[in-house]
């Protein structure tokens, strides 16, 4: 394994291997990959797998697994960890190709933005500047979580990172903000903590889809700046 881990339990029927409490690009991309050859080949007696930022939880059938106790494996955790240690210790070959970035339109009106100005203010910079720092980079998104669809991309230009909320408060669907050198869109109307700094007319999770989340772990996000009337006349929702 190429990088350092812990593996702890979580619950009575899963474990989480943990490399660490970090935004990293490269841990992420070895994760995904793990987590890819998992859903082809999954261990025995996993049921599902669930990626993170820098994490991994392997949720198993716990009746089966017991049946491989033994006097090395005294419960059937200790079986599934020297399994996933096994897994671990083999290489992976990292595919991830270069992608195109999808491209999300933001209009960043005040009228949607009700904490841009605040911390622009804060950060002794303009609004504009603001703005074209958030729209200058391309994003990873390094996992989904909180909400179906929320999508979790790093990283921020340090320039404009901010910290949460002191308390959450409702969010519209499709909200844009940040929180730490993360940026993030709410897809469902939501009570969070995020800076809200603008909001896409995107719909960025449709339950009625077979894929409903807009997003997924791996992709690259551009954000563009669009006016309130283009906003407001958008026709290129996720449809």
């Amino acid at each position: 394994m190429d990088f350092p881990y812990t593996i702890y339990p979580l619950g009575d029927n899963a474990l989480t291997i943990d490399f660490g409490n970090r935004i990293d690009e490269a841990i992420n991309k070895n994760l995904l990959a793990r987590f890819e050859i998992l859903l082809k080949d999954p261990l025995p007696c996993m049921i599902e797998a669930i990626p993170a930022y820098t994490s991994l939880t392997i949720f198993y059938n716990l009746c089966k697994a017991r049946n491989f106790i033994t006097k090395d494996n005294s419960s059937a955790y200790e079986w599934m960890k020297s399994q996933t240690e096994k897994w671990l210790n083999d290489a992976v070959v990292e595919t991830e190709t270069p992608k195109t970035p999808i491209t999300i339109p933001v209009c960043y009106d005040e009228e949607f933005a009700p904490d841009l100005a605040f911390i622009a203010k804060t950060k002794n910079i303009s609004v504009d500047e603001l703005i074209a720092l958030h729209v200058a980079k391309t994003y990873r998104v390094y996992m989904l979580g909180f909400l179906p669809g929320f999508a979790y991309m790093g990283q921020l230009d340090e320039k404009i990172s901010f910290p949460r909320k002191n308390k959450p408060v409702l969010t519209a669907a499709g909200s844009v903000g940040i929180a730490s050198r993360q940026t993030g869109i709410y897809p469902l109307s939501s009570p969070g903590g995020w800076q809200i700094i603008g909001r896409t007319p995107l719909k960025m999770f449709d339950a009625q889809k077979e894929n409903p989340a807009f997003l997924k772990a791996g992709d690259e996000v551009s954000f563009i700046s669009i006016s309130k009337d283009e906003f407001e006349n958008y026709t290129g929702r996720h449809s």
